[in-house]
């Protein structure tokens, strides 16, 4: 087993092991010989392959992952250990973790890519059979790309091939974070990258991060690839040959379409003519393409979307006639009509994987043409071509609250005065595969990129998610709401999930709300969220009757988040949509203020008249100090499963009988699983009167208690224990009491104390605390006091 090979434990590593027995030095002679050992691992007894393992570089430790398994061993001890090591760091939610395998191959695998991790620092990590790239990468299921995209550049490196092949069936989370501009060589990796993991693998979620100034050019490439839409041609060229996915579905079209020519009867004539007209086509559609890689010199043309108000067509698809010539509003420039040609229809991209599809043989369909306006942002040497005449941001087209049938601001030429130079041609073009899940944080978009999403999401019929936070869009939302109206309409839409949150409102989120869920009734979870009102209030739209006025059609709502900027909350304006919403099971409603005390019981109400599903209600920072009736009401409503009041104020004007009577209430509701209480400051006396909950009289089904941020001590905790423990006891050892969450306490003011009361605790149920510092953070509350 000592046979001489090259040795992958440095000899200070193993100087450090100064193994003692036997058994120690045997197992330090095998780690000499990795590829023996681990090819000898299945025979081994479970106790010798026990201490074999934990003297394994990462190569042969994954390796003998299959072996370990057969013996009833668990290596997670193993990777756990490597992480605390190499990555010296806590992984947030570690609580939560499954499988440190895959936690520290993926993490390994971003670090190397990104140059934060230097092999050679540590013995486990170096072995000559290792490569870090490549026997990782199986294990990446989400990726983040930054800055100046150094990581797509080395991922589409020829020596990389089989990596980037790996992502491909691996990856599912692809994720872009504070990038910068780049150059043509750059955006010609990532469009090799975009088209193998999304078009051709199996990445189902793209997220972009923190860009303060967007690249326009880089914004549109992204978000035109994730919706499946790019041209297979020598744009895709793949260190000098076309991408070999790409080129098999051309093989087979191309046997196909020549198959039916030849059943057809046509003439070779004919096909010559075609075949010509193909060329052409193919010609002028690579060099738009080349001319969005390459990026604009001068400013991107304006998208022809979305015409002011003052603009009489409609912004509909079937405003203009097939064919129509299409110029600039600005007759001096150079513009002409372009061709009358046949359009072909395209097939909707699907989530699923799969190839690239074929363009269906069908006359071309109006509501599904997303394409014309992509390759008009980021045209080189586009001065005379933009539209004098473009409209401001933030001005709409039609009145988006309405329930028209009118199309959403999309590149059409019924939607502007006919600026659509450039436009790329839809015979030329392929749908590919495209993701389910678009998540845009933090990220400005201006009421052109605003228009150019919009006429993206109106045929993205695979999009099942999508989450725009911080973007700026204020009086905008209204296209991202048309083009989501015209996907709506689409009879293969998936789009179930939307979330929305900004800084400032447009409008009361009420009424944001009811347009929502009138152009989209089809969705299963809505939540819109604000942080302050519109800081123009001249240019709020306080009374928008045709807002107010829609009729809201019955809907598949089943989870509401809203969080209003300070604004009351009238239940008159929640009714409409209440009644709506028959399905609806869970509803949050955040920092609302009541206008009257008698709101809250009227909501009460109509909660239990129009939702009869509904499990999970929540407050939060909604003061209920004067509404004591109506948090009794809701803690003995039998429907309810799980109630949270967060920073409620509860006990503010409290006394001592109202926590009486909510222990009470508790006690006597079997239905209730969940009660969550952070910030509403219960101290040590109320903390330990809640452990009454569990008396031997209860019937309660709690299972899950809340009680972060309370101003608890580690001597309340203990005494919270011994009682609970004391019910415990005379219930038989049988509570359904299993989680406990206890975050931002001030357990950190006696740590022995504390300490003891959590060993305590976790013999009962599983708690999840922090080690927060309660005196910093008493610091920075009296610092901006």
């Amino acid at each position: 087993m000592a046979a001489q090979c090259g040795r992958s434990v440095p000899e200070a590593a193993m100087a450090a092991e100064r193994p003692r027995s036997l058994f120690a030095l045997s197992a330090a002679a095998v780690s000499r010989s990795m590829a023996r050992a681990c090819g000898a691992a299945g025979p081994l007894p479970g106790h010798l392959l026990r201490g074999l393992l934990p003297l394994l570089t990462v190569f042969h430790l994954e390796r003998a992952e299959d072996a370990a398994r057969r013996a009833g061993l668990s290596t997670q001890p193993i990777w756990r250990k490597l992480w605390d090591d190499v990555m010296k760091t806590r992984p947030p939610n570690s609580e939560s973790i499954t499988c440190w395998r895959k936690k520290f191959l993926e993490t390994f695998f971003s670090n190397v890519l990104h140059g934060v991790l230097d092999v050679s620092s540590d013995w486990r990590l170096n072995d000559r059979h290792f490569s870090p790239l490549l026997h990782s990468s199986p294990h990446v299921s989400q990726l983040t790309l930054c800055n100046m995209l150094q990581g797509a550049v080395e991922l589409t490196a020829k020596h990389n091939h089989e990596v980037l092949e790996n992502l491909a069936s691996s990856l599912r989370i692809l994720k872009f974070q504070h990038l910068l501009s780049c150059d043509q060589s750059i955006r010609r990796s990532l469009v090799l990258l975009l088209h193998r993991l999304i078009h051709h693998g199996s990445v189902s979620q793209v997220s972009m991060y923190s860009w303060p100034v967007p690249d326009t050019v880089l914004l549109v490439l992204i978000l035109s690839m994730s919706a499946g839409f790019w041209r297979s041609g020598s744009t895709l060229a793949y260190h000098g040959s076309l991408c070999d996915l790409c080129r098999e579905e051309d093989k087979a079209q191309s046997q196909e379409t020549a198959q039916e020519g030849a059943e057809r009867g046509c003439n070779a004539e004919q096909e010559g003519s075609d075949g010509e007209k193909q060329k052409g086509s193919s010609e002028e559609a690579d060099a738009l393409m080349n001319s969005v890689l390459s990026g604009p010199r001068s400013p991107p043309l304006q998208n022809p979307v979305c015409e002011d108000t003052s603009t009489k067509m409609p912004c509909d698809h079937t405003s203009i006639q097939e064919g129509s010539p299409t110029c600039s509003s600005s007759e001096q420039l150079s513009c002409h009509p372009v061709p009358r040609k046949t359009r072909r229809r395209l097939k909707p991209a699907v989530g699923r994987k799969r190839r690239c599809l074929r363009r269906s043989r069908g006359h071309y369909s109006d509501s599904e043409d997303l394409y014309d306006f992509v390759f008009t942002v980021a045209r080189e040497d586009n001065s005379g071509l933009l539209d004098k005449t473009s409209t401001t941001e933030g001005e709409n087209t039609e009145n988006w609250t309405s329930s028209s049938t009118g199309s959403p601001c999309a590149g059409y030429a019924g939607c502007k005065k006919r600026g659509s130079a450039g436009i790329f041609s839809l015979k030329t073009a392929h749908r590919f595969r495209s993701v389910s899940t678009l998540e845009l944080f933090s990220i400005p978009l201006t009421g052109e990129m605003c228009r150019t999403l919009s006429n993206l999401l109106s045929s993205w019929v695979s999009l099942e998610n999508l989450v725009l936070s911080y973007n700026g869009l204020d009086a905008n939302i209204s296209c991202i709401l048309s083009g989501l109206r015209a996907l709506s309409r689409h009879p293969e839409c998936r789009l179930r999930v939307l979330r929305v949150s900004d800084i400032f409102s447009h409008m009361p989120c009420m009424e944001l709300v009811r347009c929502v869920l009138s152009a989209l009734p089809q969705l299963h979870t809505l939540s819109v969220s604000f942080d302050l009102k519109n800081q123009l209030e001249g240019n709020r739209p306080e009374g928008n009757s045709n807002c107010s006025e829609v009729e809201i059609p019955e809907s598949c709502l089943e989870v509401l988040e809203i969080r209003f900027p300070r604004e009351p909350l009238h239940t008159e304006f929640l009714l409409p949509v209440l009644k709506a919403s028959k399905s609806l099971q869970q509803l949050s409603l955040d920092s609302a203020t009541l206008p009257c005390p008698q709101e809250l019981g009227l909501l009460l109400e109509v909660l239990k008249e129009c939702t009869p599903n509904l499990k999970k209600l929540s407050f939060h920072d909604v003061n209920l100090a004067e509404h004591q009736k109506e948090v009794l009401l809701l803690l003995q409503d039998p429907g309810l499963q799980e109630i949270t009041f967060s920073f409620c104020r509860l006990f503010e004007s409290s006394s001592a009988e109202f926590l009486s009577e909510i222990i009470n209430t508790v006690k006597r509701n079997s239905s209730l699983k969940s009660l969550k209480l952070p910030g509403n400051r219960l101290g040590n006396d109320r903390l330990v009167a809640l452990a009454d909950i569990f008396s031997e009289d209860s019937s309660t089904s709690l299972c899950q208690l809340d009680v972060s941020s309370n101003c608890i001590k580690p001597d309340g905790l203990l005494e919270f224990t011994k009682k609970l423990e004391g019910h415990i006891q005379l219930r038989g050892g049988q509570i359904p009491f299993t989680h406990l969450r206890l975050f931002q306490n001030w357990l950190d003011q006696d740590a022995e104390t504390a300490q003891e009361a959590l060993r305590r605790l976790k013999a009962v149920c599983s708690v999840v605390n922090d080690s927060w510092d309660s005196s910093q953070a008493f610091a920075d509350y009296i610092s901006v006091m």
